[in-house]
């Protein structure tokens, strides 16, 4: 395949083949329809053509704007139907709102319109199935695929060679590499991509035909090198990219933003800025005031339990890290004996059958009770009703403290933690007596702070309150 020429028009024609197709299904569903429906919409079928032209013209607008012919959907079904209903949905959304603005609802047939809504609908999700796979078909001939050489066959190269290769929904056949340097002074090769030769060979390679696109894989910091290679392929008809430097892989799935002129990769946002913040400050505040009204009688008889149950204080406050590892002291029920109490700088996390934990803190701690006192932390703004579940500062997993072992532990940090969580709900409460299960609470806490919203929050709620009172991981 390398030696026969690409025309690179024929994903663009497919493509078109696939909007002709859709465009038609849409009005052919309406036609079928009109067919159906026989004498019962009249001798005057100039509304049903007007009503079929418009959607047929939304409907295309509206999949190019949601995607529905990208290429990054052209060969993969799941997403390409979610798209493709998402369009014909609005539409048909659409012309029942312009109907009801004109007053034109009375003119048409609901038959006609519920079985052109739904003809339409599956007929849409049979044909993009049926493109997809023919698609995918010549895509695995290479018909879609362009020739790409990679110009450098160091461990730059090597990285975008493998993936490419990881990547099949890309339409790039790699020819092989080609470097500057000779054989000997490259790194062994761990991509099964052969070795073609020096700048010559390359430009020759292009004369001939045989390459579309070349990505140069160059350390940045070789300016002067990057240059005259660039100079070298600008008078070459084919396309020119430069891969990301080494460095860039670790955060190629970052969004690309534009500083004027200057591109720029967003490595972190910061975590509930703007509206998100003051939302989840008044969610906070609303949500945590009413729990506390609603659960005062019980907060009231678990105060009353502790203090008849052992000697000693109701409540019990220790330092723990919050928001920008700022310290606070968290409100509690005492659970354990007061002469078990250790000193902020020694915290041993609880354990099963502890003998620290009194006959009715066994009993807070198994149904989370213990925890409610913390309520006047979140209204006091140093905690949140949802968020990542905060620690003494020296507690331990083995025998390393947490940000010993993991070095983004500070991330969770970020936005202020909660009485709930994410990885609470999800199963990872309780002592953290491993580095495994540190990591897994610290995977779901970073997954909660960076896709939060309102309607989360509020389902990591419901859950605590159905499940986690009875969780067998509190002791």
């Amino acid at each position: 395949m390398a030696n026969r020429p690409q025309n690179l028009l024929l994903l663009d024609l497919a493509a078109l083949l696939m909007r002709a197709a859709e465009a038609g299904v849409v009005m052919l569903s309406s036609l079928a329809m009109v067919i159906l429906s026989g004498d019962r919409l009249g001798p005057d079928l100039s509304n049903y053509q007007n009503a079929t032209l418009v959607g047929v013209i939304f409907y295309a607008g509206l999949a190019e704007v949601t995607g529905a012919y990208d290429v990054d959907v052209r060969f993969t079904l799941r997403q390409a139907w979610r798209r493709v209903i998402t369009s014909w949905l609005a539409t048909t959304t659409f012309l029942l709102t312009l109907s009801f603005l004109f007053k034109a609802s009375e003119q048409y047939s609901r038959g006609w319109a519920i079985g052109w809504a739904i003809f339409a609908a599956g007929g849409l999700c049979l044909t993009r199935a049926l493109m997809v796979i023919w698609m995918t078909r010549l895509k695995r001939r290479g018909v879609f695929n362009q020739r790409v050489a990679i110009f450098g066959a160091g461990a730059q190269g090597q990285r975008v060679a493998r993936y490419i290769q990881d990547h099949p929904k890309l339409t790039i056949t790699l020819v092989g590499f080609y470097d500057d340097r000779t054989p000997d002074r490259l790194p062994a090769r761990e991509i099964d991509l052969p070795f073609l030769g020096a700048m010559n060979d390359l430009t020759a390679a292009i004369r001939a035909g045989g390459i579309d696109q070349v990505i140069v894989a160059l350390p940045w910091l070789a300016e002067a090198r990057l240059q005259k290679v660039a100079a070298s392929l600008a008078v070459t008809p084919v396309r020119i990219r430069l891969a990301p430097d080494l460095a860039s892989f670790a955060f190629a799935h970052r969004p690309l933003v534009m500083l004027g002129d200057l591109p720029a990769l967003t490595l972190f946002e910061r975590p509930l800025s703007g509206f998100d913040q003051v939302t989840k400050r008044w969610e906070d505040v609303i949500l945590g005031a009413f729990i506390l009204v609603l659960l005062s009688p019980v907060m009231l008889a678990c105060a009353l339990a502790v203090k008849l149950d052992s000697p000693g204080p109701i409540f019990f406050r220790q330092w723990r890290e919050g928001f920008n590892n700022s310290r606070f002291r968290i409100w509690k029920f005492r659970s354990m004996r007061v002469e078990a109490a250790q000193p902020d700088g020694q915290i041993n996390q609880a354990k099963r059958d502890d003998d620290r934990v009194t006959r009715v803190g066994r009993l807070l701690r198994r149904t989370s009770l213990d925890e409610l006192p913390q309520l006047f932390n979140v209204l006091s703004g140093e905690m949140s009703l949802v968020g990542p579940r905060p620690h003494a500062p020296t507690t331990r997993a083995g025998e390393r403290m947490f940000h010993e072992i993991i070095d983004t532990y500070a991330a969770r940090h970020n936005v202020k933690p909660g009485i709930t969580g994410w990885a609470q709900v999800s199963g990872w409460r309780g002592e953290t007596e491993t580095e495994e299960k540190l990591l897994k609470r610290l995977e779901h806490d970073l997954h909660y702070i960076e896709n939060w919203s309102l309607s989360l929050d509020i389902y990591i709620l419901i859950k605590t309150a159905a499940t986690q009172f009875f969780s067998k991981m509190a002791h």
